[in-house]
């Protein structure tokens, strides 16, 4: 009979597929330009918003949501990548770099945008706020970031598309759902300290969450509109 364990909470699953939706409409609307990029930067504060909770939440948040247990050490990444060391029930030691990069490029992109300017439809709410050569320095990188968030999203699929090819290994069900389903013959793959520890994902961590979120957003909403 098949092991199930809660690895992540709802927080984590919300803010995942809330940024996929948010990442998906920045690139949309940016292709059609025009009065299109005022959903654009909208869809980028809320990208901000999510960033900023999911850092948060990986110093507060459930056991396999924090970054202490999954972040690798390079022992720990040469160790797994040399066959040596199990993976854990969340994030792989690839993956979790892979993640790091992704949290560290979106926030970049978000970031960024708020005090880019295009000179034709798009003016970032800060940029009045710093000089001009500063707004072209941003809106450069800017520019140039969107081409590595493109390359580590294509990544990102391509690493679950292989764990579902090559490995039989779903991972995007516990993304939504939350659980993974562990056989007792499989659990020697993975950390015997994971298979004990099921993320907390209970009112509490939800209201925590919640509370956090929208602390976030008031906040943020202010910095902007200021």
């Amino acid at each position: 009979m098949k092991k199930t364990i809660r690895v992540w909470d709802l927080p984590v699953r919300l803010f995942h597929w809330l940024l996929v939706i948010c990442i998906a409409m920045s690139f949309i609307t940016v292709k059609i330009g025009g009065n299109a990029m005022d959903f654009h930067a909208r869809a980028g504060y809320c990208v901000l918003a999510l960033i900023i909770f999911r850092i948060c939440w990986g110093f507060i948040g459930s056991h396999h949501a924090r970054f202490i247990n999954f972040v690798p050490s390079p022992k720990t990444l040469i160790s797994f990548v040399s066959g040596k060391t199990p993976a854990g029930l969340g994030h792989s030691p690839l993956g979790a770099l892979s993640v790091l990069a992704l949290i560290a490029s979106v926030g970049v992109q978000a970031i960024t945008g708020l005090f880019a300017n295009d000179d034709i439809a798009f003016e970032g709410p800060l940029a009045k706020y710093v000089s001009s050569s500063t707004v072209e320095l941003f809106t450069s990188v800017h520019r140039l970031n969107e081409t590595v968030l493109i390359a580590l999203i294509a990544l990102h699929l391509c690493a679950i598309l292989y764990y579902q090819k090559y490995k039989g290994e779903n991972l995007i069900k516990p993304m939504l759902l939350g659980d993974k389903e562990i056989d007792p013959s499989e659990e020697i793959k993975y950390l015997s300290a994971d298979l004990g520890h099921a993320s907390k994902d209970g009112g509490l961590q939800r209201g925590l969450a919640l509370f956090l979120l929208s602390l976030i957003a008031l906040i943020l909403g202010y910095v902007i509109s200021a």
